[in-house]
C-alpha cells in the first residue's frame, strides 16, 4: 500500500528530515581521528532530544542505538562501538527521527581526515548516483527509473551497486510501499505519482556488489571488504521536480565544504 500525503504531512517530514540533517551536521562536527562512534551515538541522540524529536532507530526492530554507524568496508546498519576512527576511514552515518507522528531518515558518508583519491572518487560518485536518481524522481516516471539512474552511473566507474538493500517510502512509518531498488530498468516498478515520499539511497561498493551479514544481527559488509559508500535523500514526489526534504547544505557547512 502506498500512502499518498497531503501538503500538511509533507511539511512534517521535511521538518523531520531537516532535523535529521542538523544532527548529521552536528555529528560532522566531531568526526576526527580518536573519536569513537559510540561517542558520535551520544552526541546524536542529545542533539535529537533536545529538539523535542526521538531517535528514529533506537530499538527500531530491536536496533541498540540512534545511528547507524558504518565505517570503510561495513555498508549500512553498523552499530556503534569503542571504534576509534582512524585518519583516512570513510564513516556512513545514517540517522532517523520521530517528530509529530512521521519519521526523517537520511545518510552521510564523511571522510575522516585526508581519505586515498580512490576513496575521495568512490564518495564522490555515490553522491552524483543519488542526484542522478533524484532527477528521475518525479510524477509521471517509475521507481525503475530512478533505479537505472543510480545504477548506470555508479557501475560505468566500474563500482558494485549493491541488490539486498533498498530505499523505500518513509511517512508515519519508516519503511513503507515503495522499495526503491539502486538497479533496475527505465520505465518498470510503481508509478510514481504527485505525494509520495521516498528515501532514494545508493548503497556503492568500491569493488563486488556481493555482501555479507555480520553474525550480529545487523552490520552488512562487503563481501571483498573494499570500502563502501551510502548517501540518502528523503523526496517528496512533485509535478516538473523533485522536492528533496534534506539539506546535505547543512552538513557541508558544518564540514567547511561545497
Amino acid at each position: 500500500m502506498i500512502y499518498l500525503k497531503t501538503k500538511e504531512e509533507v511539511e512534517l517530514l521535511r521538518e523531520n528530515n531537516l532535523l535529521v540533517s542538523a544532527t548529521l551536521a552536528e555529528v560532522g562536527r566531531h568526526i576526527k581521528p580518536g573519536v569513537t562512534t559510540l561517542e558520535l551515538d551520544r552526541i546524536a541522540e542529545e542533539f535529537i532530544r533536545s529538539h523535542g524529536a526521538v531517535p528514529g532507530f533506537l530499538g527500531y526492530g530491536g536496533f541498540p542505538n540512534t545511528l547507524c554507524v558504518s565505517v570503510n568496508e561495513n555498508v549500512v546498519h553498523g552499530i556503534p562501538s569503542d571504534y576509534a576512527l582512524h585518519e583516512g576511514d570513510i564513516v556512513s552515518v545514517d540517522c532517523g527521527t520521530v517528530l509529530k507522528g512521521f519519521y526523517g531518515d537520511s545518510a552521510y558518508t564523511f571522510a575522516v581526515g585526508e581519505v586515498a583519491p580512490e576513496v575521495a572518487q568512490l564518495l564522490k560518485v555515490t553522491k552524483e548516483a543519488l542526484k542522478k536518481g533524484v532527477e528521475q524522481a518525479v510524477a509521471g516516471k517509475r521507481v525503475g527509473d530512478i533505479s537505472a539512474a543510480v545504477q548506470q552511473h555508479a557501475e560505468q566507474f566500474g563500482y558494485g551497486v549493491v541488490r539486498e538493500l533498498v530505499g523505500h517510502g518513509l511517512g508515519r512509518n519508516m519503511h513503507e510501499d515503495p522499495e526503491v531498488p539502486n538497479y533496475g530498468r527505465r520505465g518498470h516498478g510503481p508509478l510514481l505519482k504527485e505525494g509520495m515520499v521516498i528515501c532514494i539511497e545508493p548503497m556503492i561498493n568500491m569493488g563486488t556488489k556481493s555482501v555479507v551479514f555480520e553474525r550480529d544481527g545487523w552490520t552488512v559488509r562487503t563481501k571483498d571488504r573494499k570500502p563502501s559508500a551510502h548517501f540518502e535523500y528523503a523526496v517528496a514526489i512533485r509535478n516538473g521536480e523533485a522536492d528533496v526534504l534534506t539539506d546535505f547544505g547543512l552538513i557541508e557547512a558544518a564540514l567547511g565544504i561545497g
